[in-house]
């Protein structure tokens, strides 16, 4: 696998802060009141963790449909119905309480996983999407965990 560009692994590994400081704020107290008082509730514990976990499940939907642009003919079509599934799971799947919203988005990125993988497969992803994806994803779980469970 080629090597992941600096920028991209940067900026990953960045958009992993909000889920991390969603499991930061359960366990700290002192934090989690300094950032209620600071930016407001949702940004703390179970709440940023999953309202984010749904922007960003629906964000990827966006880059699915990117790389569907680069393919033609029913291969287009096909990433294009499939791109979508991601953004529709974070709508439908994440209602219902905290534990249940977050086994769902839990299936959902492992599930958009398999996505990531059909659309390399396919040669429509970057040589290094995987290696990225899949470090993101395993970030993205550990830290969703601790609310399904």
């Amino acid at each position: 696998m080629a090597r992941i560009p600096t920028s991209a692994l940067l900026l990953g590994l960045s958009g992993l802060l909000p889920f991390v400081w969603g499991v930061v704020t359960m366990y700290s107290d002192p934090l989690a009141a300094r950032t209620v008082d600071w930016a407001g509730p949702r940004f703390i514990g179970p709440y940023v963790g999953l309202f984010y976990g749904s922007v960003i499940l629906s964000f990827m939907s966006g880059v699915l449909w990117g790389f569907a642009t680069k393919a033609d003919g029913q291969v287009a079509a096909t990433g294009y119905a499939l791109s979508v599934l991601p953004a529709l799971w974070a709508f439908f799947m994440t209602g219902g309480g905290p534990a249940s919203a977050a086994v769902a988005l839990i299936a959902g990125f492992i599930g958009l996983l398999g996505l990531d993988w059909l659309f390399w497969q396919q040669g429509l992803a970057p040589a290094w999407w995987m290696k990225l994806r899949l470090i993101l994803t395993v970030g993205v779980v550990v830290c969703l965990w601790p609310i399904a469970f």
